[in-house]
């Protein structure tokens, strides 16, 4: 089975503090006018005022009027001390789209830097362009196109082939050890990837098994091809993986478990106001099979929203060890200029109303993990295959 690997080259920053609700509000312009903001107090006034005339007079290099703006901004969100909380300039907005949509413009492959500046190809994607022109993992980069990858971060390198989209890059790389490695030229095209979020395979006993790494835009509809696909293969019995998962987009949890559950509520959130937001299941297609879910430690947000629900809902047997314990849910706003605001706005709440943060969800079963052997996934492998199918509850409470 494969496990999640970490995003290196084409997808960086991945969302290791993966939001859980990014809701997508955009801001053209402010709706009010308040007094009492920080920053326009006399004295934060006069002190940004200071800063600025210390570094016209004294600092060395120079300087980017727009660059120092968008550092005023960083550090004012920085200033909440919320690590869920976060400025992104239009750059750092448009790679967080990107990653969190699960498509990108690139090749398909994950890249590694070594020390001596040449680059690792971690992993080829299938059917992806990468792999389809003969590039394997273990190959090591020293050229892509006229730019000897030695002399430039990886950060420029993927800039580089991200601009070649509906184009190609010549690479040269080195393959083997040795007396036996070679060089070879492969030309690969570049187009819009979907990166894998879910990988699938059929277990001994009819055991479907399922692995969601994150639940990016592109999640949905490969959660539902491995689900019809194990469905069509016979499967008995279902595991769905969710250890390591960091979490991601609210809309795509939910319609995942609109797959699965029966009736009734899938999780609700409350702001500072006490404004309640609930998220409902139709039971249109409830699971009528025995379901484990593997969890951990790194399993948090969607994946606690995920896990939450099928325990409250009892349709499955949650294994593992406790989860992460994020309860909130964030917000991005974003400007005309590209640059968004992502803030944490509510708690959630699984079905019957318990709040996870900062506590995680116990698992109906605990099992710690064991370097070198699965036991988590041996003993959620045991139980669906002494559990009968049961009637599903009514509903959540």
């Amino acid at each position: 089975m494969q496990r999640k690997e970490y995003w290196l080259g084409f997808v960086t920053g991945a969302l290791a503090i993966a939001a859980g609700g990014m809701l997508g509000i955009t801001v053209n312009h402010v709706q009010h006018v308040r007094r009492g903001y920080v920053m326009s107090e006399p004295g934060h006034a006069a002190r940004l005022e200071s800063l600025e005339d210390l570094i016209d007079e004294y600092y060395l290099n120079e300087t980017d009027d727009e660059q120092l703006a968008q550092g005023v901004y960083k550090g004012l969100i920085e200033g909440l001390g919320d690590q869920y909380s976060y400025y992104y300039t239009p750059e750092e907005y448009t790679e967080e789209k990107e990653t969190s949509q699960g498509s990108y413009a690139g090749i398909g492959i994950l890249m590694q830097s070594l020390e001596d500046g040449t680059i690792l190809i971690v992993e080829c994607y299938d059917n992806a362009p990468g792999k389809e022109a003969g590039l394997l993992a273990g190959d090591i980069i020293t050229r892509v196109d006229d730019i000897d990858v030695t002399e430039v971060e990886l950060s420029e390198v993927v800039a580089h082939i991200r601009e070649k989209v509906e184009g190609s890059i010549e690479m040269t790389v080195l393959r083997g050890e040795g007396e036996k490695q070679e060089t070879l030229e492969i030309t690969v095209p570049v187009t819009n990837v979907e990166l894998p979020s879910v990988y699938s395979e059929m277990l001994e006993d009819d055991i479907g098994y399922i692995q969601i790494t994150e639940f990016k835009s592109v999640t949905y509809h490969q959660f539902t091809d491995a689900y019809e696909q194990l469905q069509s293969d016979g499967m008995k019995s279902l595991v769905v993986d969710l250890r390591d998962n960091p979490g991601g987009y609210v809309d795509v949890v939910c319609d995942i478990l609109r797959e699965i559950l029966p009736e009734g509520i899938i999780f609700y959130t409350e702001d500072k106001h006490g404004e309640r937001e609930e998220f409902f299941s139709e039971g249109d297609s409830p699971i009528s099979i025995p379901l484990a879910v593997l969890v951990n430690g790194d399993s948090a947000s969607a994946s606690e929203i995920f896990a939450g629900a099928v325990k409250d809902y009892e349709i499955g047997t949650v294994v593992g060890t406790t989860t992460y314990g994020k309860g909130v849910v964030q917000s991005i706003r974003a400007y005309p200029d590209g640059s968004a605001v992502k803030l944490t706005t509510s708690h959630y709440y699984t079905p019957k109303g318990h709040d996870i943060h900062d506590v995680g969800i116990e698992p109906d079963v605990i099992v710690e993990e064991e370097e070198g052997r699965d036991l988590q996934l041996e003993k959620a492998c045991e139980i669906l295959d002494a559990e009968p199918g049961k009637e599903l509850p009514e509903g959540g409470k």
